[in-house]
């Protein structure tokens, strides 16, 4: 047995132990009752202290070493790669250190969703303040190990090869672009569509959901729906959750959350089977996993090809056919309103970069020690003024609307952004090469679309970098004048 199959076979067990793991943050998420989180936290930190013990065992750095002088071929090569990323970032950093941070944000989570709830940003600030001292001193650890600053050692772990430098200059040009681009579209459409009158019912907008998450090609013999306090996708390729939530009073809320949401699903699901439990058969980096979901929620089914499909369903789920408002131009047109507002998640394609360069801009500064977690609240009412002319009411509607900080994810925002861009891309590279393809989607047909995708994206997991992947893809590394350009077209033309 080679150093390499030594490898093999404990990176097999690595990543079966962070399939459980995600299924506990899926089932804390949908279906926990309140007073099992204690106990839930536990089980996680031990899950996590056990992949630490096993990942940095003293035996792992030599089998790394020895297997870089085999002869592999491109996968073996990629996964050796990928293996050696995965221990350089565990070893880096001592077991209770990484335990007393996993529980510190079980803690944190726990607390910031009653905070949320009742707008009280202090009730969660000494919490908090523990996950970001933790992460911190993590950060710095890996930033020494891997020759980077603090933060670059976080985005690598949602971002292999990111540097924030390269970030910072996309995201200040698109700030400077933002404002003026906002101003113009709020011209254009400066009153909103008279679009259909709720309320709609919860069980009609899960049957269609349902109903378009089979015409997208979801498999539910390896997957389900469920409802959560905030959508996300988890699991595992073969067994893919995805939760939503509804809102009696809009439909297309729920119901492109989950055409989002599928869009996570569909990459999982098409990762190479051959690799299922190596680092070379994971999706290739956060970025590149959200241009899947807004590829398929923004770029395909907000268009208008979609919508003139999918409009005659959506009338037929709520009893309405033959009633104004239902017809595909009037949903297009509500689906490229610009309404500047206080949440991400319910963000338009245009506002949206904007609330994801304040997180990042502000996290930077949290973990650089520039900004306290006391002055974390007038510093988002601040950024949200400069960046959409908004102010906050309360602190639910501004600092304390996302889970990720409070759960000790710093370094995740920057890629929501970055995954935009990369869609724009991606989409536009597959209407070249596929002929005929905005006319199938336009008939509900998305073979042609996910058979471009899984040849040259989801059956390529971790093979390449995410610059690598794009470049092939697309003919050309990320591009932002092409977000731009999509952006002019949809919002302006």
């Amino acid at each position: 047995m080679t150093a390499y199959d030594k490898l093999e076979a404990l990176f097999t067990r690595l990543i079966r132990l962070d399939q459980a793991l995600g299924f506990l943050s899926w089932d804390t998420a949908a279906m926990m009752p309140p007073g099992g989180a204690a106990s839930r936290a536990e089980q996680t930190a031990t899950l996590k202290a056990l992949h630490h013990q096993l990942l940095t065992a003293p035996e792992v750095g030599a089998w790394l070493d020895e297997a870089a002088g085999l002869t592999l071929d491109a996968w073996q090569a990629a996964n050796l790669r990928e293996m050696r990323r995965d221990w350089l970032h565990a070893s880096a950093v001592p077991g209770d250190l990484v335990e007393a941070l996993s529980r510190a944000c079980s803690a944190s989570e726990r607390v910031w969703r009653s905070a949320r709830q009742a707008a009280d940003f202090k009730a969660v600030a000494p919490f908090f303040a523990e996950v970001l001292r933790l992460t911190r001193e993590i950060a710095a650890i890996k930033g020494q190990a891997l020759g980077v600053c603090p933060y670059d050692a976080l985005l690598d772990q949602y971002e292999p090869d990111a540097r924030s430098a390269e970030i910072d200059a996309v995201f200040d040009d698109l700030a400077a672009f933002l404002p003026g681009f906002i101003e113009q579209a709020l011209a254009r459409r400066p009153s909103p569509p008279k679009t259909p009158a709720g309320p709609f019912p919860v069980d009609r907008q899960k049957a269609l959901g349902l109903e378009m998450m089979r015409v997208l090609g979801f498999d539910f013999d390896h997957g389900r729906l469920d409802v959560s306090h905030h959508p996300f996708c988890g699991g595992t390729p073969d067994d893919v959750r995805i939760t939503t939530r509804y809102d009696e009073s809009d439909f297309m809320r729920s119901l492109m959350g989950v055409l989002h949401e599928t869009g996570h699903a569909l990459y999982e699901r098409g990762l190479p089977q051959a690799w299922r439990h190596q680092p070379v058969g994971r999706a290739r980096g956060m970025s590149l996993h959200e241009s899947q979901s807004l590829l398929i929620e923004m770029q395909a089914c907000r268009s208008p090809e979609f919508l003139s499909f999918a409009a005659p369903a959506m009338a037929r789920a709520f009893g309405a056919e033959g009633q104004p408002g239902w017809d595909a131009e009037t949903l297009y047109a509500a689906n490229v309103r610009v309404a500047p507002g206080f949440i991400r998640v319910d963000a338009d394609e245009v506002t949206y970069p904007a609330h994801v360069i304040l997180r990042y801009r502000l996290e930077k500064a949290l973990l650089a020690g520039d900004l306290a977690v006391d002055g974390l609240p007038s510093a988002w009412n601040r950024g949200m003024r400069e960046l959409l002319g908004l102010t906050p009411p309360d602190d639910r509607l501004g600092c304390l609307q996302d889970i990720h900080w409070y759960d000790g994810a710093i370094g995740y925002f920057p890629t929501y952004t970055l995954g935009a861009m990369t869609a724009a891309q991606l989409f536009a590279a597959a209407r070249a090469a596929v002929p005929g393809l905005m006319t199938a989607i336009a008939a509900g047909d998305f073979r042609p679309l996910l058979s471009w995708l899984g040849e040259r994206v989801h059956g390529r997991g971790s093979l390449l970098s995410t610059g690598q992947l794009l470049t092939e893809a697309s003919g050309r590394s990320l591009d932002a004048g092409l977000f731009k350009t999509h952006l002019s077209q949809r919002y302006l033309s």
